[in-house]
Protein backbone atom coordinates (compact mmCIF):
# COMPACT_ATOMS: atom_id res chain seq x y z
CA UNK A 1 0.00 0.00 0.00
CA UNK A 2 2.85 2.36 0.83
CA UNK A 3 4.31 1.89 -2.64
CA UNK A 4 0.98 2.83 -4.22
CA UNK A 5 0.84 6.06 -2.22
CA UNK A 6 4.40 6.95 -3.20
CA UNK A 7 3.72 6.36 -6.89
CA UNK A 8 0.50 8.40 -6.79
CA UNK A 9 2.26 11.24 -4.97
CA UNK A 10 5.06 11.21 -7.52
CA UNK A 11 2.62 11.41 -10.42
CA UNK A 12 0.75 14.29 -8.80
CA UNK A 13 3.99 16.19 -8.19
CA UNK A 14 4.98 15.80 -11.84
CA UNK A 15 1.60 17.07 -13.01
CA UNK A 16 2.02 20.30 -11.05
CA UNK A 17 5.63 20.94 -12.04
CA UNK A 18 6.13 24.09 -14.16
CA UNK A 19 6.26 23.30 -17.88
CA UNK A 20 9.75 24.81 -18.11
CA UNK A 21 11.01 22.43 -15.44
CA UNK A 22 9.58 19.42 -17.26
CA UNK A 23 10.51 20.39 -20.80
CA UNK A 24 13.93 21.97 -20.25
CA UNK A 25 15.31 24.65 -22.54
CA UNK A 26 13.72 24.97 -25.97
CA UNK A 27 14.79 26.85 -29.09
CA UNK A 28 12.75 30.04 -29.31
CA UNK A 29 14.35 31.56 -32.39
CA UNK A 30 16.92 30.31 -34.88
CA UNK A 31 18.09 32.45 -37.79
CA UNK A 32 20.71 32.52 -40.53
CA UNK A 33 20.17 36.00 -41.88
CA UNK A 34 20.13 39.58 -40.63
CA UNK A 35 19.60 42.96 -42.27
CA UNK A 36 21.91 45.96 -41.86
CA UNK A 37 20.54 49.33 -40.82
CA UNK A 38 19.89 51.78 -43.66
CA UNK A 39 17.46 54.34 -45.07
CA UNK A 40 14.62 55.43 -42.77
CA UNK A 41 15.98 53.35 -39.88
CA UNK A 42 19.16 55.41 -39.53
CA UNK A 43 19.44 57.29 -36.26
CA UNK A 44 16.52 57.70 -33.88
CA UNK A 45 13.85 58.79 -36.38
CA UNK A 46 12.28 55.32 -36.65
CA UNK A 47 13.47 53.10 -33.82
CA UNK A 48 12.48 49.43 -33.79
CA UNK A 49 11.15 48.35 -30.38
CA UNK A 50 12.66 51.53 -28.87
CA UNK A 51 16.11 50.64 -30.28
CA UNK A 52 17.57 53.45 -32.46
CA UNK A 53 19.53 52.67 -35.61
CA UNK A 54 23.17 53.43 -36.19
CA UNK A 55 23.98 56.83 -37.63
CA UNK A 56 25.37 55.40 -40.90
CA UNK A 57 24.37 52.47 -43.12
CA UNK A 58 25.77 49.05 -42.19
CA UNK A 59 26.10 45.91 -44.31
CA UNK A 60 27.13 42.34 -43.49
CA UNK A 61 28.19 39.21 -45.33
CA UNK A 62 26.67 36.55 -43.07
CA UNK A 63 24.85 36.12 -39.80
CA UNK A 64 23.33 33.29 -37.85
CA UNK A 65 22.24 32.66 -34.32
CA UNK A 66 19.95 31.01 -31.84
CA UNK A 67 17.96 32.00 -28.76
CA UNK A 68 16.94 29.40 -26.17
CA UNK A 69 14.05 29.67 -23.72
CA UNK A 70 16.51 29.72 -20.80
CA UNK A 71 18.06 32.92 -22.19
CA UNK A 72 21.09 31.36 -23.85
CA UNK A 73 21.98 33.47 -26.88
CA UNK A 74 24.51 32.74 -29.62
CA UNK A 75 25.20 35.00 -32.59
CA UNK A 76 27.85 34.94 -35.30
CA UNK A 77 28.30 37.80 -37.75
CA UNK A 78 30.79 38.18 -40.57
CA UNK A 79 31.68 41.38 -42.40
CA UNK A 80 29.46 43.70 -40.35
CA UNK A 81 30.85 47.06 -41.48
CA UNK A 82 30.00 50.52 -42.71
CA UNK A 83 30.35 50.09 -46.51
CA UNK A 84 33.01 51.73 -48.62
CA UNK A 85 30.27 53.74 -50.33
CA UNK A 86 30.33 55.90 -47.20
CA UNK A 87 33.23 58.39 -47.44
CA UNK A 88 36.32 57.29 -45.49
CA UNK A 89 34.79 53.96 -44.44
CA UNK A 90 34.68 50.36 -45.66
CA UNK A 91 35.35 48.90 -42.20
CA UNK A 92 33.88 48.49 -38.71
CA UNK A 93 34.78 51.45 -36.48
CA UNK A 94 33.26 49.94 -33.30
CA UNK A 95 35.70 48.35 -30.83
CA UNK A 96 33.15 45.60 -30.08
CA UNK A 97 29.51 44.65 -30.63
CA UNK A 98 26.70 43.99 -28.20
CA UNK A 99 23.37 42.24 -28.76
CA UNK A 100 19.83 43.07 -27.71
CA UNK A 101 16.94 40.64 -27.38
CA UNK A 102 13.68 42.57 -27.60
CA UNK A 103 10.51 40.97 -26.26
CA UNK A 104 6.88 41.93 -25.85
CA UNK A 105 5.92 41.04 -22.31
CA UNK A 106 3.32 42.05 -19.72
CA UNK A 107 3.59 44.64 -16.96
CA UNK A 108 2.10 44.24 -13.47
CA UNK A 109 -1.33 45.32 -14.72
CA UNK A 110 -1.24 42.77 -17.55
CA UNK A 111 -0.73 45.38 -20.29
CA UNK A 112 1.72 44.59 -23.13
CA UNK A 113 5.07 46.39 -22.93
CA UNK A 114 8.46 46.25 -24.65
CA UNK A 115 11.39 44.89 -22.66
CA UNK A 116 14.87 44.92 -24.15
CA UNK A 117 17.71 42.86 -22.67
CA UNK A 118 21.29 43.70 -23.68
CA UNK A 119 24.51 41.71 -23.47
CA UNK A 120 27.57 42.97 -21.63
CA UNK A 121 31.03 43.82 -22.87
CA UNK A 122 32.95 40.55 -22.69
CA UNK A 123 30.10 38.41 -24.00
CA UNK A 124 31.50 39.00 -27.49
CA UNK A 125 34.67 37.85 -29.20
CA UNK A 126 35.89 39.94 -32.12
CA UNK A 127 37.52 37.60 -34.65
CA UNK A 128 40.85 38.86 -35.97
CA UNK A 129 41.02 42.55 -36.76
CA UNK A 130 37.83 44.18 -35.32
CA UNK A 131 37.73 46.42 -38.38
CA UNK A 132 36.67 43.37 -40.42
CA UNK A 133 33.39 43.15 -38.50
CA UNK A 134 33.65 39.43 -37.66
CA UNK A 135 32.34 38.52 -34.22
CA UNK A 136 30.75 35.88 -32.01
CA UNK A 137 28.44 36.75 -29.12
CA UNK A 138 27.52 34.21 -26.44
CA UNK A 139 25.49 35.21 -23.40
CA UNK A 140 23.01 33.91 -20.84
CA UNK A 141 20.30 36.55 -20.54
CA UNK A 142 17.51 36.99 -18.00
CA UNK A 143 14.55 37.09 -20.38
CA UNK A 144 11.16 38.46 -19.29
CA UNK A 145 8.34 35.99 -18.78
CA UNK A 146 6.65 35.81 -21.19
CA UNK A 147 8.97 36.79 -24.03
CA UNK A 148 6.69 37.17 -27.05
CA UNK A 149 7.80 37.84 -30.65
CA UNK A 150 11.53 38.25 -29.91
CA UNK A 151 13.70 40.37 -32.20
CA UNK A 152 17.48 40.19 -32.04
CA UNK A 153 19.79 43.10 -32.78
CA UNK A 154 23.57 43.40 -33.06
CA UNK A 155 24.42 46.84 -31.73
CA UNK A 156 27.08 49.38 -30.99
CA UNK A 157 28.59 49.51 -27.48
CA UNK A 158 25.97 52.17 -26.65
CA UNK A 159 23.00 50.19 -28.00
CA UNK A 160 22.29 51.56 -31.49
CA UNK A 161 21.51 48.71 -33.85
CA UNK A 162 23.74 47.77 -36.78
CA UNK A 163 21.89 44.60 -37.86
CA UNK A 164 18.58 42.99 -36.97
CA UNK A 165 16.88 39.64 -37.60
CA UNK A 166 15.19 39.85 -40.98
CA UNK A 167 15.81 39.09 -44.64
CA UNK A 168 16.42 40.76 -47.98
CA UNK A 169 16.18 39.22 -51.45
CA UNK A 170 19.36 37.37 -52.41
CA UNK A 171 21.25 37.73 -55.67
CA UNK A 172 22.10 34.57 -57.63
CA UNK A 173 25.71 34.65 -56.40
CA UNK A 174 24.53 35.01 -52.81
CA UNK A 175 22.15 32.05 -53.23
CA UNK A 176 24.96 29.89 -54.65
CA UNK A 177 27.26 30.85 -51.79
CA UNK A 178 24.51 30.11 -49.24
CA UNK A 179 23.99 26.64 -50.69
CA UNK A 180 27.73 25.95 -50.44
CA UNK A 181 27.59 26.80 -46.73
CA UNK A 182 24.65 24.49 -45.94
CA UNK A 183 26.79 21.40 -45.35
CA UNK A 184 29.09 23.27 -42.96
CA UNK A 185 26.08 24.62 -41.05
CA UNK A 186 24.59 21.13 -40.73
CA UNK A 187 27.86 19.81 -39.32
CA UNK A 188 28.00 22.65 -36.82
CA UNK A 189 24.40 21.98 -35.70
CA UNK A 190 25.27 18.33 -35.13
CA UNK A 191 28.26 19.31 -32.98
CA UNK A 192 26.10 21.74 -31.01
CA UNK A 193 23.48 19.08 -30.32
CA UNK A 194 26.24 16.78 -29.11
CA UNK A 195 27.45 19.47 -26.71
CA UNK A 196 23.91 19.95 -25.37
CA UNK A 197 23.55 16.23 -24.70
CA UNK A 198 26.92 16.19 -22.94
CA UNK A 199 25.82 19.07 -20.67
CA UNK A 200 22.60 17.23 -19.73
CA UNK A 201 24.60 14.18 -18.72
Amino acid sequence: MMRIYIVIFGIAAAIFLPISAMAGSRTVLEFDTMVGVSGPFLGDANPIRDVPGGGRPWVLDKAKGELESDGELEIKVKGLIIPASEPNFGFNPAPFFKAIVSCITLDESGAPVIENVITQNGDEVMKGDPRNGDAEIEAKLDLPNPCIAPIIFVTSPTGSWFSVTGAESLTKDEKDEEEDDDDDDDDEKDHKEDRKHDKKR
